[in-house]
């Protein structure tokens, strides 16, 4: 029943928000009379939509301070229900036609799906599987800072999965590609989706067998060691760390406190 329906207010992709600072709904009503429309799923028995957009966006990630604003502030569910909308009206933005033959496509299957109207090739949401990493030698960790990053901010390296790697493999590779150092005894620990636009993050440990850094410079703006006492001042806020570490909205925090407890 349409009044059941609830439409996620978005201009463009980002969300409106109410009075609460909650995700702001509306109505089908709400929708212009051409929208194509994406089935989000049941929230205590009302349908839950999303309206894709004129355009998507191809920007990097960082180049949004507003994107990274609003991440800190959103609830947690809220989050994971606007991460995954986001996702997915961008998506259908930017694959308005098909790729095999440049016909037109048009939504289906609720908006889980894009069939051209030419060849009826069916076109998928696309997920982007990425390693992210933590590397140690003899209790120091190793942590990067990307390209155009605030000078104090360090993460665990991370890289998209190539064709025909596996999990481990591309571990290996990125590590090594980035900062020269040998990764080895690779390990998976936690998952987590990061839908801006489309990555799933997968969280992995390994030993490094040297610790001599050569860095890629078009990849990484700096890298280095940390010990632990290093990493737990900055995840504890202290005004003299030497790092900033990652919001805790990123798998990277959480990878993080679970090496700090492991060497607890």
């Amino acid at each position: 029943m349409n009044w059941k329906a609830r439409l996620l207010k978005l201009s463009g992709l980002m969300p409106e928000m109410d009075d609460a600072g909650s995700l702001a709904w509306g109505t089908l009503a709400d929708a212009a009379e051409d929208a194509e429309l994406v089935f989000l799923g049941l929230d205590e028995g009302k349908a839950c939509f999303a309206a894709v957009p004129p355009e998507g966006d191809s920007s990097p990630r960082m180049a949004n301070p507003q994107l990274w604003s609003l991440m800190a502030t959103l609830r947690a569910d809220d989050l994971a229900l606007y991460g995954g909308a986001r996702s997915i009206v961008d998506w259908h933005a930017r694959h308005r036609f098909c790729a095999a033959c440049g016909g037109a496509t048009k939504i289906a299957k609720g908006g889980w799906q894009r069939t051209c109207t030419s060849c009826s090739t069916e076109h998928f949401p696309r997920t982007d599987p990425v390693t992210i990493m933590l590397v140690e030698h003899e209790g120091r960790l190793l942590l990067g800072r990307g390209l155009g990053w605030p000078e104090r901010a360090y993460s665990a390296l991370a890289g998209f999965v190539e064709p025909g790697e596996s999990i481990e493999e591309a571990v290996a590779r990125e590590v090594l590609e980035e900062s020269g150092i040998v990764a080895k005894e690779v390990g998976y620990i936690a998952s987590q989706p990061w839908p801006f636009p489309s990555q799933l993050m997968m969280g992995c440990y390994a030993i490094a067998e040297n610790d001599e850094i050569t860095l890629d410079t078009t990849e990484l703006a700096d890298a280095r060691w940390f010990t632990r006492d290093e990493v737990a001042a900055s995840m504890n806020g202290d005004a003299d760390a030497p790092m900033n570490t990652p919001p805790k909205q990123a798998i990277a925090h959480h990878l993080l406190n679970w090496w700090l407890e492991k060497h607890a």
